[in-house]
């Protein structure tokens, strides 16, 4: 039996990254995929034929994650496809680094918006489905500079630490409804996101890492797998630290 057998899961940003390599272990568990992005594109079909690989049902949305409205109305057309979602991971996120004293509003908001508000969104938008159904499992994607601040990043960490607060009061919320929530908080990461570091800035990280390497999307998306199934079904409000031994 495979540890999501029969279940279905939303991934918000998953064409890409972390968010792909959760939806693609997920699916290798016989979990149901839907999951969006900002836009469709070739990228974005081709994740979504390698996910329909596993022979599971999948589709993709089209969705600005940071839009309230426009996040309800996805929500409300994949329980009409799925009829049911059992996980929630929210996984959209962008970067604006800026020193806080250069830090333009928008830079801010848009941080803050992608970040955090569509966490919110996206959680607001399918409790009463998952309140109805009595269960439901909702995964944020935190970090460890939401943990312990970074400088240049005020805006990313203050997101991160936001999710990381969202996800213990909703644990405490709704823990009676038989919904969980538990944060992941990924240390430095290898994707296309990261790619922008240099080589000597990415092993000058690399060398206060306890394990002196960097993370791969399937050490987050193993932990994701971890957090959505039963085994971990006494486990709520959380926060784990897949960074290495970085934040010890």
């Amino acid at each position: 039996m495979k540890l999501l057998e029969g279940k279905t899961a939303i991934i918000t940003g998953a064409a890409r990254g972390i968010g792909k390599a959760v939806a693609i272990r997920f699916a290798q568990e016989g979990c149901n995929i839907a999951f969006t992005d900002l836009a469709i594109d070739e990228i974005f079909m081709a994740t979504e034929e390698e996910i329909a690989a596993y022979g599971v049902k999948v589709k993709g949305y089209a969705s600005n994650a940071a839009l309230f409205e426009d996040t309800h109305n996805v929500v409300n057309q994949i329980l009409n496809d799925f009829n049911r979602v059992d996980i929630l991971v929210n996984n959209a996120g962008i970067t604006r680094d800026s020193l806080v004293v250069r830090m333009s509003e928008q830079q801010w908001d848009a941080v803050i918006n992608i970040n955090l508000k569509s966490a919110f969104n996206f959680i607001h938008a399918l409790i009463p489905a998952m309140m109805k159904q009595r269960n439901g499992n909702i995964i944020n994607m935190s970090s460890i500079v939401g943990v312990h601040g970074n400088a240049g990043q005020a805006n990313y960490s203050a997101s991160k630490a936001g999710m990381i607060g969202l996800t213990k009061s909703v644990a405490r919320e709704l823990g009676s409804r038989g919904i969980r929530a538990n944060a992941i908080a990924p240390g430095f990461i290898i994707t296309e996101m990261t790619h922008k570091i240099s080589d000597e800035k990415r092993a000058e990280w690399e060398m206060q890492i306890p394990m002196k390497r960097g993370g791969t999307p399937e050490d987050v998306s193993n932990t994701a797998l971890f957090l959505a199934s039963d085994l971990s079904s006494y486990v709520t409000g959380q926060v784990i630290q897949v960074d290495g031994g970085l934040n010890t």
